[in-house]
C-alpha cells in the first residue's frame, strides 16, 4: 500500500483526511431534507423512514395528545378515546457500502471517482456516529469485500475508513482487468445477509455492471431497510470535449480516439450519456431515493447541496448538480 500519508490529492485519500471530515459533517442530517432526483430523469418521491418505532403502550387519550395516535378499535370497544404511544429507537445501524474497483479509478477534471466515493463515505459515516448511529459497512474492490461490523465507535470508523483508504491507495493505471464481473452482486448479497431489516444502507458506486440481478438485490434490501443510492459520475460522461484524445480500454483492447472529429465524438458522447442514463433508470426502477455527484466539485459542497442545506445559512433548496467539464 503506498503511504497513505503522502496521498497524492484528487488521485488517492489519507486516513488523516477522511477523519479530519469530522467537522465538516456537523449540521447535516441525512433525515433533514427528501433526496432530489437526478438531472437525468424526472423527481423521485421517496423520503428515508428514519428510526423505527417500538410500541410502549395503550393509554386513556389526554388532551393535547395527537389525534393522528387515536387507536379507533380500542376506542369502539371501551368506549372511551385510546391512544398508541411509541418510544423511538435509540439508534439503529448504518452501513455505508463503497466501490472502490478499477472502472472508480477515473477521473477527468477534478478528482477520480473512488476519491469522491471514499470523502462521501467518510462524510455519511461522520454524519450517522453523530446523530448517535452505529456505524459499519462494506468496503469492495474488484476482488474481494472488506466488512465492517456496525458499532458506535470512534474507532470502528477508524477502522471503516481505513479499509477505504487501504483499498482506495492500491488503485493505480498499471493494475491488471479484473477477469471475473459480478463484485457490486456479491457485495450487495453480503449486505443483505447483514442487514435483515431496520438499518440505514448507503451505497456509493458509480454502479457499473448492474444488472437485473442488481435491481432484484436493491428491491430486497429496500424491503426492510433504509437505502441510499449515491450514483458517482464524471462529467465526460455527460459532455465531452470537442478537441482532445481519449484512450478507450477493454480488458488488454486499447483504442485512441481522436475527439476533432464529430463522427467519433456523437457515438462516444452518445453512448456514455446513454450508459448514464441506464443505471439512473435502473436505480429509480428499484424505488430508492438517488443522489448523484459529479468528480468535477467537491463532494461536501454536494452532498450539502442534495440534503437541502446550504452551509453556513440553515436554508433549504433545490437545484441541479453542477456537471460542467
Amino acid at each position: 500500500m503506498r503511504d497513505t500519508a503522502e496521498a497524492t490529492p484528487g488521485v488517492h485519500v489519507s486516513l488523516a483526511q477522511l477523519m479530519a471530515l469530522e467537522g465538516k459533517a456537523r449540521g447535516l442530517s441525512l433525515l433533514a431534507r427528501q433526496p432530489r432526483s437526478s438531472i437525468l430523469a424526472g423527481s423521485h418521491g421517496s423520503r428515508l423512514r428514519g428510526r423505527g418505532l417500538d410500541f410502549e403502550e395503550l393509554r386513556r387519550y389526554l388532551p393535547g395528545d395527537d389525534l393522528r395516535a387515536l387507536d379507533w378499535r380500542a376506542s369502539s370497544r371501551l368506549g372511551k378515546p385510546f391512544v398508541k404511544s411509541y418510544r423511538e429507537e435509540r439508534d439503529r445501524p448504518t452501513l455505508i457500502v463503497v466501490d472502490q474497483r478499477m472502472n472508480m479509478y477515473f477521473g477527468s477534471v477534478r478528482s477520480f471517482k473512488s476519491v469522491v466515493a471514499a470523502e462521501l463515505a467518510a462524510l455519511l459515516g461522520w454524519i450517522a456516529w453523530q446523530a448517535g448511529d452505529r456505524v459499519g459497512g462494506l468496503v469492495f474492490n474488484d476482488i474481494r469485500t472488506e466488512p465492517i461490523n456496525p458499532l458506535r465507535s470512534r474507532q470502528t470508523l477508524a477502522t471503516l475508513f481505513a479499509a477505504v483508504v487501504r483499498q482506495n491507495t492500491t488503485l493505480a493505471a498499471d493494475n491488471p482487468v479484473a477477469e471475473a464481473p459480478g463484485q457490486l452482486d456479491t457485495t450487495l448479497r453480503r449486505c443483505l445477509q447483514s442487514a435483515a431489516h431496520d438499518h440505514l444502507i448507503c451505497i456509493i458506486s458509480d454502479f457499473a455492471g448492474s444488472s437485473d440481478s442488481t435491481l432484484h438485490l436493491l428491491r430486497q434490501l429496500s424491503a426492510h431497510n433504509d437505502v441510499l443510492a449515491l450514483q458517482i459520475y464524471d462529467p465526460l460522461a455527460l459532455q465531452l470535449p470537442e478537441h482532445g484524445r481519449v484512450l478507450v480500454t477493454q480488458g488488454q483492447l486499447q483504442v485512441e480516439l481522436t475527439l476533432d472529429r464529430a463522427r467519433v465524438r456523437k457515438p462516444l458522447g452518445d453512448y456514455l450519456q446513454g450508459r448514464l442514463r441506464e443505471v439512473a433508470q435502473m436505480l429509480r426502477r428499484s424505488r430508492i431515493p438517488l443522489l448523484m455527484f459529479s468528480t468535477g466539485e467537491d463532494a461536501l459542497t454536494q452532498l450539502r447541496r442534495e440534503l437541502g442545506r446550504q452551509a453556513g445559512t440553515g436554508q433549504t433548496r433545490y437545484r441541479h448538480a453542477d456537471t460542467r467539464p
